[in-house]
């Protein structure tokens, strides 16, 4: 191997960030060892190209705005990018129940400008965004006043 893991991990983040596991990770499967690995990681972080906390911050906010995820489903997408438990808590830090009901309407009225007025299927795409039950209960109240009570929401 001509490349040390530096210049592997120099090259990776300069094509988009990454978290530190998933940088590891890769390292890893190029077969680097371990070592060498941890020292290109400090060195990464030393340079400001690696800091999980940052990345999850911009990663949560992106996932919200484009993807129209709720808390649980920014922090599970996060966890399966390889984000640390303390880099999601903190990007999830500022989010409140406020907040979080004002997207899930935001993401239910352009989900019925596509999609026909079905309680059950709008409570099914609000789940699988990772919102809770009783915030899919309240956009059902608010956009789907006749859907019987607890509809979908289970």
């Amino acid at each position: 191997m001509s490349d040390s893991a530096l210049d592997k991990a120099l090259e990776l983040v300069a094509r988009r960030p990454h978290f530190r596991a998933e940088l590891a990770r890769k390292l890893t499967q190029r077969g680097f060892a371990g070592d060498e690995i941890e020292a290109a990681l400090a060195r990464l972080s030393e340079l400001g190209y690696l800091d999980d906390a940052e990345l999850a911050a911009r990663e949560a906010e992106r996932l919200r705005e484009r993807r129209g995820l709720a808390r649980a489903g920014v922090a599970a997408e996060l966890a399966r990018k390889g984000a640390a438990a303390e880099a999601v808590d903190a990007a999830l830090a500022g989010e409140d129940a406020e907040k979080e009901l004002a997207a899930a309407l935001a993401f239910a009225a352009r989900w019925r400008q596509v999609h026909a007025a079905d309680a059950a299927a709008l409570a099914r795409a609000l789940s699988r965004k990772g919102y809770p039950g009783h915030v899919i209960f309240s956009v059902l109240k608010d956009l789907v006043p006749d859907a019987p009570a607890g509809d979908g929401v289970d």
